[in-house]
């Protein structure tokens, strides 16, 4: 027995000196253009060449390049490759550094049952009550994760008691004065709330198609699960309550990751009850204070619109200068697949015109991916000024969607 134990850690030893002491990892760029993105290996083929414990990425020179190790088995980190180029980034065990958070989520019961997530570029969040289904969405003028902060500033209660007593006590002005000191419906130097969703996709939720050609719209979401919480990718499930669509009772669940420094969120929906191909869709509502401001291009694969966000939730005596603020908030979906019908759809709801859609046909016990994003053309951070440098950069983002950076081992 001692002899076959002794034979047993010799070979345990022999496997140990056999591991790798790294993993070179290459990431090439097959297109014109340099580009820093995203990238991911699989974790587990990683850990057969380097034995199991954590893992630090290193850039050709030794560098530490933040990492995460998501729900799934990935290996992520953010990689800068030269136009039609390569880099050079290693794999070792090791302990990581603390890296910055640049992508996170949480439920704020502060508002009930809303659920919002954000990285260094956007913001967003969705609804557990109410009649308001699509995507909410809070413009970023600085890269610091702010819905913690914004959140807190408006379910400020004492500054919120300090602003009833005094339209109680008929100072109207001074109350609207106050509540616009801490409310997040005004820019204060890092971005806003502007943008308004109601009974509409909002920007770039997703719905059934009824059989006269109307959506079959979804409810709100009935519960979610935290998979990633950053520092670069963060990701959540969301299932929504059983709906009866043309006789099936349907179960919808949608996963959506947003990856630190990206304007656009990846969706994955998936319908449990199902027993016929549907068609679904995918949209943004048009406002009809600005109701021809979008553009679709089938052919690229992508939809895209200007809003100018609403401000009737001013009071009308500032609604004009504080309209001025608001800026031009810029939405956007990306359809890597090109099997995919785009057009709009008139749907007078409010002060909602209709959607731009994109449909596909969806078929049982399957899953489809798209992506949805924004931008704010008050953020310096991002360089955009109009809808033709958003359709630009719509137009990049699909097709770095569908040529996304090699990675070799």
């Amino acid at each position: 027995m001692r002899k076959m134990v002794l034979l047993w850690l010799a070979g345990m030893a022999a496997m140990a000196s056999q591991a790798a002491e790294s993993v070179k990892i290459t990431v090439s760029n097959p297109m014109a253009g340099a580009r820093m993105e995203i990238v991911e290996v699989d974790a587990s083929t990683i850990k057969k060449k380097l034995g199991e414990g954590s893992m630090v990425v290193t850039d050709a020179d030794g560098g530490e390049v933040p990492s995460q190790l998501t729900y799934d088995g990935k290996l992520i980190f953010q990689a800068g490759v030269g136009s039609k180029g390569k880099s050079v980034y290693y794999v070792q065990q090791g302990t990581p550094q603390k890296y910055e958070v640049r992508a996170k989520g949480r439920l704020f019961t502060e508002r009930q049952d809303e659920f919002g997530w954000e990285n260094d570029r956007v913001a967003y969040r969705v609804y557990g009550h109410g009649g308001a289904v699509g995507y909410d969405l809070f413009n970023k003028s600085t890269s610091e994760l702010m819905l913690n902060y914004w959140y807190a500033s408006e379910q400020n209660q004492e500054m919120r008691s300090v602003s009833k007593q005094l339209h109680d006590r008929g100072y109207h002005d001074l109350a609207d004065q106050v509540y616009n000191a801490f409310c997040y419906h005004i820019d204060h130097g890092k971005g806003m709330d502007c943008y308004t969703v109601g009974p509409t996709l909002g920007g770039g939720a997703n719905a059934l198609i009824n059989k006269d050609g109307t959506l079959f719209m979804p409810q709100c979401y009935k519960t979610f699960e935290i998979l990633d919480q950053g520092p670069l990718r963060f990701t959540v499930r969301f299932t929504y309550p059983e709906q009866n669509f043309k006789g099936d009772k349907v179960v919808e669940t949608r996963i959506i990751s947003l990856d630190a420094g990206s304007h656009f969120n990846r969706v994955t929906i998936s319908y449990q009850g199902l027993t016929q191909p549907a068609t679904m869709a995918a949209g943004i509502v048009v406002h009809k204070n600005n109701p021809s401001a979008y553009v679709i291009a089938s052919e690229n694969g992508y939809i895209g619109y200007e809003d100018l966000g609403d401000a009737s939730v001013y009071n009308a005596k500032y609604r004009d200068e504080l309209a001025k603020q608001m800026g031009k908030i810029y939405i956007g979906l990306l359809f890597p697949e090109k099997s995919v019908s785009m057009s709009y759809q008139q749907r007078d709801n409010g002060i909602a015109a209709g959607h731009i859609l994109a449909t596909t046909l969806y078929t049982p016990n399957t899953s489809y991916t798209y992506y949805f994003g924004s931008g704010w053309d008050k953020n310096p951070n991002t360089d955009l000024h109009s809808l033709t440098d958003w359709e630009a950069l719509l137009n990049q983002a699909v097709i770095w969607a569908r040529q996304p950076l090699k990675v070799k081992f």
